[in-house]
């Protein structure tokens, strides 16, 4: 993709004031904050989107025209839609927070060359469009960590090489980071430390192990032809370090603002944006 900044997610340079007046400009001419989320099945996107707007409750599902028409069913074992067939131009949104619009891509598999062809038309079309309401103003990218040792398979090596997202930010999230813990457990348990042992120090070393991942992660998608702007570490439960990044990572101070205005479960982080 062509290169946006990357400003580190705990900068706090250049961080826009908030003002309500001028956010509520930017909610009439924008119009609400559109993130594609993209990963394979069972990737954890949904308890992402599900934290980012401080529910438990599924999203309702709006065609292309804003018309409702099913809730968001999800299978147990596939993590698919349980009924009527997937489609990108789905929007997805929350009640909780309906200042955001989330695009969900289908489980990326691997070899999945279809799928990403539909991702290359989608964006094109998103981006070539002069009505603001409809670009995609962000995309989060979520690679499990349930299998540490290869984190990154055919399906995000298709992606970061076939697809220019242009001037739309790309955050790497990395999802399921719990399972460090459990290796973490597991590992020190084979060194001959009790369970107990083991777990009093497993936090320090799933910490090592999440910092050793990202690493390789990020090596490896740096040689792709449109490497991401940023890789997060990990999800907290309020999600701000998220949206700090993916604030950080536009290019537009209007969109800045929408995005820190938007976001209602962390009151802290529209603190501090607003007061800079």
């Amino acid at each position: 993709m062509d290169p946006v900044e990357n400003v580190p997610c705990d900068s706090t340079e250049n961080i826009p004031r908030i003002d309500p007046a001028v956010a509520r400009k930017h909610f009439d001419r924008i119009g609400r904050f559109r993130i594609l989320v993209i990963g394979r099945s069972n990737a954890g996107k949904t308890t992402l989107l599900q934290r980012i707007c401080n529910t438990t409750e599924l999203p309702e599902v709006f065609n292309s025209e804003g018309k409702q028409f099913m809730t968001y069913l999800l299978c147990p074992i596939t993590n698919c839609h349980q009924r009527g067939e997937h489609n990108i131009e789905d929007e997805l949104v929350f009640r909780s927070n309906t200042g955001f619009i989330f695009h969900d891509s289908r489980g990326f598999e691997a070899g999945s060359e279809k799928e990403v062809k539909l991702m290359q038309n989608f964006l094109t079309d998103r981006s070539a469009t002069m009505k603001l309401e409809r670009r995609i103003h962000a995309i989060w990218y979520c690679i499990p960590l349930t299998d540490s040792e290869r984190p990154v398979v055919v399906a995000e090596e298709l992606f970061f090489n076939e697809c220019n997202t242009r001037n739309v930010p790309v955050i790497v999230v990395l999802t399921k980071a719990d399972v460090m813990e459990l290796e973490a457990i597991g590992q020190l348990r084979e060194r001959g430390l009790t369970i107990k042992e083991a777990r009093s120090h497993a936090q320090e070393l799933a910490q090592q192990l999440l910092t050793d991942v990202k690493t390789r992660i990020e090596d490896q998608l740096a040689g792709c032809k449109h490497n991401p702007n940023d890789c997060m570490n990990k999800v907290n439960a309020d999600c701000d370090s998220l949206l700090r990044c993916t604030t950080n990572a536009l290019d537009d101070m209007e969109l800045q603002q929408l995005v820190i205005s938007t976001q209602q479960v962390n009151f802290n982080l529209n603190i501090e944006y607003a007061i800079k």
